[in-house]
């Protein structure tokens, strides 16, 4: 097994998270404050007052941050060794188009376009599969940055159209699967109607993101703003019923200045009327899966951890879930 630059990306991407201090209620805390600055004013005077106020509002904007508050090492975090399947690897306007190579020679296959993570993690995957294709974006940093590119609902049909050409077949089946930020083209591509209707499945890894009403996560229930979920909720509905097949995984990683894909997932499942069902059992790639919830064509799984690593072992289990997505 292999660290891969896959680990450097999610680091990257939660790089910023920090230890957590574990403050009491405001009213507790402002109180503590007071007595420490009563106590220093009595011993030892003026300066150490005003440390202690530093102090108090370093940690006051330190806790604004609302970062993930541990790494855990006890897990393995196995890597897949990077390879380079045989096949046709041909540049379009937008991505990479892959077309396996025992694919040579056939006229209609399935089609994946993956979102984020690389290009040989998806090209493996799809060349384990019995009669895929598929085409890799990467676009940078930030859901909106995969969002922006289909803004112009011309954008799907016209890269479908290219990648045909350029490889000489018909899709039959179009697939969809993003990881992390990766989900935000697909939540945009699937508000066009048209579009929506040429898309059979969709695999969200850990992406399912949205703001939070009040710019704040809540101390009780959050309050999510809406928008950026009502392709899931539409996706799901027609999930549940037998029209689609959808997986949404998610993990324990709190971003804190937006919803976490937890926080996402559970606001998902209230508005379908389903709850989730606890598990406690081995994934892929050495994950523990915690929450399980199935109905129709729908999956919604939860796995542990809130590290980077954690992350990206979700990334690395795309094999897996594309067979599970085969079979729903």
């Amino acid at each position: 097994m292999m660290k891969t630059a896959d680990d450097s990306c999610a680091t990257a991407h939660i790089g910023s998270i920090k230890p957590v201090l574990e403050l009491t209620t405001p009213i507790k805390y402002l109180k503590h404050i007071s007595e420490r600055i009563a106590s220093a004013f009595a011993t030892r005077g003026v300066v150490a007052c005003l440390l202690i106020l530093l102090c108090a509002a370093h940690v006051n904007a330190q806790q604004a941050q609302n970062p993930s508050p541990m790494v855990e090492h006890t897990r393995k975090h196995p890597r897949l060794t990077q390879t380079t399947p045989p096949g046709l690897r041909q540049k379009l306007t937008l991505g990479t188009l892959f077309v396996p190579e025992k694919l040579k020679g056939k006229r209609h296959v399935n089609l994946l376009l993956f979102f984020h993570g690389g290009d040989w993690l998806p090209e493996l995957a799809v060349a384990q599969q019995r009669k895929m294709a598929v085409i890799t974006v990467q676009a940078g940093a930030g859901s909106s940055t995969y969002e922006k590119l289909f803004v112009d609902p011309a954008t799907f049909p016209k890269l479908l159209a290219e990648a045909q050409a350029a490889a000489g077949v018909t899709f039959s089946e179009i697939e969809f699967a993003g990881w992390s930020a990766g989900c935000g083209a697909l939540r945009q591509i699937l508000r066009d109607p048209a579009s929506y209707d040429r898309v059979s499945r969709v695999l969200c890894i850990d992406g399912v993101h949205a703001g939070y009403l009040n710019g704040a996560p809540a101390a009780a229930e959050p309050q999510l703003e809406p928008s950026n979920l009502q392709s899931w909720l539409r996706f799901g509905t027609d999930a549940i019923a037998g029209k689609k097949h959808l997986i949404i995984t998610h993990s324990e990683i709190f971003p804190g200045t937006y919803a976490s894909t937890t926080e996402t997932a559970d606001y998902l499942l209230r508005q379908w009327g389903l709850t989730p069902h606890p598990v406690v059992r081995w994934g892929p790639m050495g994950t523990q899966m915690l929450s399980e919830t199935k109905a129709g064509g729908l999956l919604v799984v939860g796995f542990a951890g809130n590290s980077a690593p954690d992350h990206v072992d979700q990334l690395q289990s795309l094999p897996e879930y594309l067979r599970w997505l085969s079979k729903k």
